[in-house]
């Protein structure tokens, strides 16, 4: 086991005195050693949230053995819970169509280290990308989409995330709609950016639309996606001041520089565990 490996529990439960000292004293008990930790109260829902981090170095369970024995805590105190190891990196599959910032943008992270994650594979309606993906050497499968084909399709695209052992998907501007049964196989797993500051600007050409209403800012949305379009749990927002001196060139420009930033961010916060979600909402801990 690598000095750097890490454990993290992902917790949220009815409040009540003395679950701070229960969590971190089951930890203790191990001689573990807790690295970050970070707490929320909910007051109108009576709710409590944490993620602990800690390094196994240490640590006298082995990791087969941690979630079991932290069980009978967890039932106890009526937690939903998560365990998950900075060792196992998640593995992506990026989904795309035609347009390439937020595409080239996450390989190049990739690439160089700053996104710790595995990209098997690149899925696309469109072979416009194909090139980009050969050149950071990442397989891409085309799937064209049609009315007739999308349930066939996507099934096909399910048996092929399915081999990969694929556990994330980043729609990294993929101008379909997904169908249920790919999004119910992922879980708060399908990560969206959407190019407005939900909500906002709909539909087809929404910087032509904030133009034309001579907006002062502009936004970008990352969420996790549901069977419900673009109303799945909010992951990261951010939006940048424009002007009237802007033309709908530079608010596209300008626009898709924030989309990159803003999935970049929300995936980052995916893949170090640091994302909780509770009902339609997250808690997304620094």
């Amino acid at each position: 086991m690598p000095a750097s490996d890490t454990a993290t529990l992902l917790i949220h439960c009815p409040d009540q005195p003395g679950l701070v000292h229960e969590v971190t004293g089951f930890i203790f008990a191990h001689q573990g050693n807790i690295l970050d930790l970070e707490q929320h109260i909910d007051p109108h829902e009576n709710l409590f949230f944490m993620r602990v981090e800690w390094s196994l170095e240490k640590f006298t369970l082995n990791r087969d053995a941690i979630a079991s024995l932290f069980a009978p805590l967890g039932e106890r105190h009526q937690m939903w819970w998560k365990l998950q190891f900075s060792s196992e990196r998640k593995r992506l599959a990026l989904f795309v169509s035609k347009e390439s910032h937020c595409l080239y943008d996450l390989l190049s992270r990739h690439e160089s280290g700053e996104l710790p994650v595995h990209i098997p594979l690149i899925i696309s309606n469109h072979e416009t990308l194909k090139s980009a993906a050969a050149r950071f050497d990442i397989p891409f499968h085309h799937f064209p989409i049609s009315p007739s084909n999308k349930v066939e399709q996507e099934k096909a695209q399910l048996d092929l995330l399915k081999h990969h052992h694929i556990d994330t998907i980043v729609l990294a501007r993929y101008m379909q709609i997904i169908g249920e049964s790919l999004i119910n196989a992922y879980p708060n797993h399908i990560l969206n950016i959407h190019h407005s500051f939900l909500p906002a600007f709909i539909g087809a050409k929404p910087y032509h639309q904030a133009y034309e209403r001579g907006v002062k800012l502009i936004g970008a949305t990352s969420h996790y996606v549901t069977t419900d379009l673009d109303q799945g749990p909010i992951i990261h927002q951010d939006v940048m001041k424009v002007s009237h001196e802007e033309s709908v060139e530079d608010l596209v420009r300008l626009g898709k520089d924030l989309e990159k930033t803003v999935l970049a961010k929300a995936l980052w916060w995916h893949v170090t565990n640091k994302v909780l979600v509770y009902h339609n909402k997250t808690v997304v801990f620094s």
